[in-house]
């Protein structure tokens, strides 16, 4: 198959609503035309102080994350009702339920497909990490 000569239009989405970059990665890219936003995850970092926030407490955690990704989907032109699909990482799979309960209280109508993995550690040392794909 040959390669297409079509490039991607991408728009690199930066809010200081949302912790900044840790690394060489973006808070988010708008693709196609400005219709799906593919987030990076999203850790309890306090976009102001650069701390972590809820340090040993997942709904703390869950929710300063929920906030994080509130803020670089409106950056964007978007909300918790466009995303589509979700990725959860969790420190602990014990966390699960509490996760949920926070989780849900964001997608409360027709909540997008989900995965959530229990992993070896994740940036920072933080309970949990979210990152979302959005279609607006």
């Amino acid at each position: 198959m040959a390669a297409s000569s079509d490039t991607v239009h991408r728009t690199i989405i930066s809010t200081p609503g949302a912790p900044a970059a840790i690394g060489p990665y973006s808070q988010a890219v708008l693709v196609s035309g400005g219709r799906t936003l593919y987030t990076s995850g999203q850790i309890s970092l306090d976009p102001k102080t650069g701390a972590i926030v809820g340090a040993d407490d997942v709904r703390v955690q869950t929710e300063r994350v929920l906030d994080n990704l509130a803020a670089v989907l409106e950056a964007a032109g978007m909300g918790f009702g466009q995303v589509v699909r979700a990725g959860i990482f969790l420190a602990d799979m014990g966390d699960f339920a509490v996760v949920n309960e926070i989780y849900s209280t964001r997608f409360v109508d027709a909540p997008p497909a989900r995965s959530t993995v229990q992993v070896a550690g994740l940036p920072k040392g933080v309970l949990v990490e979210i990152d979302v794909v959005a279609v607006g």
